[in-house]
């Protein structure tokens, strides 16, 4: 396993148990403990773990944009609601859309009306949202179940076939040099496909995670659209990404 996989898989069992030691890590990767302390040390170099004694943490329990087992994620519930809406006044009746996997992108099914609307997802939360709105014909991708979101070549593939409208995508971190990121690959080729199919791509993205960068890159802030964020975005961030030519909405 090279090094990057063995980052991904620490980060998903961070991501589902909080803590780690060495010797599970050691256990369930068939590698030595030295090769997972020095995985730790670049993990931490990045600023996604903290060390502890005999194994690691994670350094911000909500940043790495895959919901929990059991329930969506309830951090900044009103920074996520501002964005829904905002994202509402670029969705109109009849269109064709696409709902990128997270916690903000599920407020913006919970807020969308039962209405003629074609929409494109990957989450089982947003699947089960829109499943009771009639009027909304509901388009899934197929894959393999990471936590709440589908993914694989299937579901790629069908998705590089569609005439995507608008895609509102997540992202963990948004920075000027690294651009839109998150922690696993796993995800990285269908959010590469919605990007590559849609004619408008937004990230959906709170004022938190400006500044901050996951694991891998999957877009720059070149190719999209804009970016749909919350009022608590500094005037100077704001400045800052309008001068290098996102447009912040």
């Amino acid at each position: 396993m090279n090094p990057l996989r063995r980052y991904e898989k620490i980060m998903e069992y961070l991501l589902t148990h909080k803590e780690v030691t060495v010797a599970d890590l050691s256990q369930q990767l068939q590698v030595t403990g030295k090769t997972i302390r020095e995985d730790l040390t670049k993990l931490e170099e990045q600023g996604l773990i903290v060390r502890v004694h005999g194994g690691a943490v994670l350094a911000h329990s909500d940043q790495f944009g895959i919901l929990p087992s059991k329930e969506p994620l309830a951090k900044h519930p009103n920074e996520k609601t501002e964005i829904a809406l905002k994202a509402l006044k670029h969705i109109n009746t009849d269109d064709i859309i696409a709902l990128d996997g997270g916690s903000t992108t599920l407020e913006i099914a919970r807020r969308l009306e039962d209405v003629p609307l074609t929409v494109i997802t990957n989450d089982v939360y947003i699947i089960s949202e829109l499943a009771t709105k009639n009027h909304i014909r509901l388009v899934v991708p197929g894959g393999y179940r990471v936590r709440n979101m589908l993914a694989g070549p299937e579901g790629v593939s069908y998705v590089t076939q569609l005439n995507i409208q608008k895609a509102f995508i997540s992202a963990t971190g948004v920075h000027l040099d690294h651009g839109l990121s998150i922690y696993t690959g796993d995800l990285i080729p269908f959010k590469r496909a919605l990007i590559e199919t849609s004619l408008e791509v937004y990230a959906v993205v709170d004022h938190h995670k400006f500044g901050q960068t996951a694991l891998r890159t999957f877009s720059s802030l070149q190719e999209i659209s804009g970016i749909i964020t919350d009022a608590g975005l500094s005037p100077e961030a704001i400045k800052q990404y309008d001068d290098a030519g996102v447009t912040m909405l």
